[in-house]
């Protein structure tokens, strides 16, 4: 009997979704099938079967989140004797489970007639999450808990000892702990109110009509690993103001040779800026560094990221597709590349070599106006360049005041890995490729 579990689909994938399963119990499987579309921390991926046989069981229904590693499903020969720990511990798995699914069904219900995407409920409350230990502990006391949960419950000092586990096979999951320490935090802080007479009553806080949109995958993801990144790396911010009239004469000389190419292709200010950007990584290879606590980490390849926002579809929120090895690339292969990503990230086709292997991330505003702003960067890279808009501005030319296109970007650094100087002269390097925008093609 085989038993699928969880890929790891990226390099921060901690958890997946079971968004659907493309076979069902019965069903023949072949090497390499489809087995289950996953929602993942960045994109919708289809988790494959590593071995032939018969779909025996489903260990994660429609709707689990399951931990990296956990299993998800039993194949096997179609006679063959289910594993005596999920021939019992099968059907609690499906009951609990299936319990969690129905005790949500009320806000997923005014999702659908709500039309909006979101359901007017009553302030969340949730079901005691303490019981006795026989429900995750086995005969010889060990508890039976993911990774991520795990993590998370000693990181805020909790007995997950205790906790009831509505995974597969009693296992805990994150949303356990987290509604265990919702619960937690509700009875230490008890709602104060004052009644008309100016007495004091402590006790339930009046209900308050909200809105709750359940968090994807990828929304979870961005959260904790931007806050990680803004508590664990020392942040500075280095600012400069980049004349951009002759990139933007470059750009339309550049649009109107391509064309008329047999495969024509319309360059953007921001494909000439991850070109540029790579151009000066190669200058300055020191700034293509990750920090591994100990160690600096100098990557041998250039990977420019560029940050797409995704407004509409399931998993809005923002995803990091990967223009590889940049600085050999020229004008043209940039901008056809970088439209090929973001075109797969509207339509959720991205795989996972898409949004892997990144060493810097670029991070534009500008096409909404927006002057100048701030990034957070993106772990484990050590430094991400935040764009802002080209706006004509009157500045001093050989002491006259004239109209130029001025852009002013910032970069935000990790001052483990990199130091003021060494950032301002990446600046002033990267100011000079996009001020003679020619050098990008020598």
């Amino acid at each position: 009997m085989f038993t699928a579990v969880m890929p790891k689909m990226s390099d921060t994938m901690e958890e997946g979704k079971i968004v659907t399963w493309r076979k069902q119990v019965g069903d023949p499987v072949a090497k390499g099938d489809a087995l289950a579309e996953v929602e993942t921390d960045k994109v919708n991926i289809e988790a494959e079967a590593f071995s032939a046989g018969t779909l025996r069981k489903i260990l994660a229904p429609v709707g689990t989140v399951v931990a990296v590693g956990a299993p998800i499903a039993l194949i096997g020969a179609p006679d063959e004797a289910l594993p005596p720990e999920y021939a019992e511990a099968g059907a609690t798995s499906a009951a609990s489970t299936s319990a969690a699914v129905a005790s949500a069904q009320p806000v997923a219900a005014g999702v659908a007639q709500g039309g909006n995407g979101v359901a007017p409920v009553a302030a969340p409350s949730f079901e005691p999450a303490f019981s006795s230990l026989e429900a995750t502990q086995t005969a010889g006391g060990r508890v039976f808990i993911s990774p991520i949960a795990r993590r998370i419950a000693i990181e805020h000092g909790l007995d997950f000892a205790r906790l009831h586990g509505t995974g597969p096979g009693g296992r805990i999951i994150r949303e356990d702990v987290e509604a265990a320490l919702e619960q937690q935090e509700t009875g230490q802080h008890p709602a104060i109110t004052i009644t008309a007479d100016g007495a004091v009553a402590v006790g339930a806080a009046p209900s308050v009509e909200v809105q709750a949109v359940p968090l994807s995958q990828m929304r979870k993801t961005i959260a904790r690993r931007l806050q990680q990144s803004m508590q664990t790396a020392p942040h500075f911010y280095v600012t400069l103001a980049i004349d951009a009239t002759r990139l933007g004469e470059f750009r339309t000389a550049v649009n109107e040779y391509a064309s008329s190419l047999p495969q024509p292709v319309k360059v953007s200010f921001n494909d000439l800026i991850v070109k540029a950007v790579a151009q000066t990584l190669k200058l300055m290879p020191q700034v293509n560094v990750s920090f591994d606590g100990e160690r600096l980490l100098f990557k041998k390849q250039i990977n420019v990221g560029v940050a797409v926002a995704l407004e509409s579809g399931p998993n809005q929120g923002l995803i990091v597709p990967v223009v590889r090895d940049a600085e050999k690339r020229g004008v043209l292969d940039v901008a056809r590349e970088s439209r090929r990503l973001a075109e797969a990230a509207h339509a959720g086709t991205l795989k996972p070599d898409d949004i892997q292997g990144g060493t810097f991330t670029v991070s534009n505003l500008g096409m909404y106006g927006v002057e100048s702003f701030t990034a957070i960067i993106n772990p484990p890279e050590s430094a991400i360049l935040a764009v802002g808009a080209i706006i004509p501005t009157p500045v001093v030319v050989d002491r006259q005041v004239v109209v130029r296109d001025q852009m002013r970007v910032t970069l935000s650094v990790d001052h483990r890995a990199l130091d003021g100087a060494t950032a301002a002269r990446f600046l002033q390097e990267l100011k000079r490729l996009l001020e003679q925008p020619m050098a990008m093609l020598l």
